[in-house]
């Protein structure tokens, strides 16, 4: 038999707007489900109190029937292709970055094909040592402990929602070990590094102008620690001139975490940028400002690679601009904390994940410098 027709109403709370229109999508008001099925009338709570929370709790009802409620048909189990997509739909549903969509489609497919290559069609037959056989062909995708960390994560998540969803009755990844990252070493560049990586750039880029636009976008993430994706989406109306304290500020928010950050720069620097040659009037570096954003990122990827092997660093990376200027800071002797809102981090706990060991580094320079004052026979060493 089909699956029902599922409709989604709202029990507003006392004061609510919305109150009288049980389809009143903007409030905050606890959604529920009704149905009808094999001539009886049935109700459920979501426990979702946003109208897309309840879209996805009314989809995971819906192939409740379609998958998992056909006792008649013992020989037709949840497939995992099929489980597969109706998790993606899921993620679609939750409004997340698309570069985050792309990674659980292009993670699961490789679950999906593994599972097909060894015979194994349906998600009940998953078990954990199936799981385990497929964590060990991601060394040759993810080299990076950590990105494996997170594909399996994201693994866990699917095999989650699939026992919420009712296709299985037993999570096997709740089974599998945890994978120990290796804290890939903060390398931040020296000043003899840096001057030689922009000096570099006329020979990596001969086009004058392309030549230019690096340069700008090299000293642009070295002096406001910006990650490569917040440097290329950069749009002119955020380089701003403090009037009050005489300086130039990059006010923006990190797509990554959504937080805000303003950070000084040299007046240099500042200059540089506005003065940046870009047909677009909007980006400072995004060329066309539409399309997907990834797309011109990964164009100046691959550039700052070029530069980098051209400046004798063929292992280097962008992101070691933004450890220059992080351990910087430090070294300057400004706390963490404001290191950490600099860097637009989301807590703390990440600002001393990546740079505890500098923060050390810090220490033992203001150790040098109180060292130093008793060299000078001052305070209680005059007075002995």
């Amino acid at each position: 038999m089909d699956a029902p027709l599922i409709t989604i109403y709202v029990r507003h709370s006392k004061g609510c707007p919305g109150t009288g229109n049980e389809f009143y999508k903007t409030c905050k008001c606890r959604k529920h489900l009704r149905w009808s099925y094999l001539g009886k009338q049935y109700r459920k709570a979501t426990k979702q109190r946003t109208w897309a929370g309840a879209e996805r709790a009314k989809r995971e009802h819906e192939l409740s029937y379609t998958l998992a409620d056909k006792p008649t048909e013992p020989d037709r189990p949840p497939m995992v292709r099929q489980t597969v997509e109706s998790f993606l739909h899921d993620k679609q549903g939750q409004n997340l970055n698309p570069a985050v969509l792309k990674k659980y489609r292009r993670e699961l497919e490789r679950f999906r094909d593994f599972c097909e290559q060894i015979g194994t069609f349906y998600l009940a037959q998953v078990s954990l040592p199936e799981l385990s056989e497929f964590r060990l062909s991601w060394e040759a995708d993810y080299p990076s402990s950590t990105t494996r960390q997170k594909v399996q994560s994201r693994l866990r998540t699917f095999f989650q929602y699939a026992l919420r969803a009712g296709f299985i009755h037993r999570n096997p990844a709740l089974g599998m070990s945890s994978i120990k990252a290796e804290q890939v070493p903060t390398l931040p560049l020296t000043p003899e590094q840096f001057n030689s990586l922009l000096g570099a750039i006329p020979r990596a880029f001969p086009n004058p102008t392309k030549a230019t636009r690096v340069h700008a976008l090299v000293r642009c993430m070295r002096y406001s620690a910006l990650g490569i994706g917040d440097a290329v989406r950069l749009e002119r109306s955020k380089v701003q001139y403090d009037a009050a304290n005489d300086l130039t500020r990059i006010v923006t928010s990190r797509a990554k975490t959504g937080v805000d950050i303003s950070v000084p720069i040299p007046p240099d620097v500042a200059r540089e940028l506005l003065a940046v040659p870009n047909p677009n009037p909007r980006y400072l570096f995004w060329r066309t400002g539409n399309g997907n954003p990834q797309t011109a990122v990964g164009h100046w990827q691959t550039a700052l690679r070029i530069l980098f092997r051209e400046a004798g660093m063929p292992e280097g990376h962008p992101h070691q601009l933004r450890d220059t200027a992080a351990v910087e800071w430090l070294n300057a002797g400004i706390p963490l904390e404001e290191v950490s809102r600099l860097l637009g981090h989301l807590s703390i706990k990440t600002t001393e994940k990546h740079y505890a060991p500098w923060v050390k580094s810090r220490q033992a320079r203001l150790d040098s410098l109180v060292v130093a004052t008793w060299k000078e026979g001052t305070g209680a060493a005059r007075a002995s």
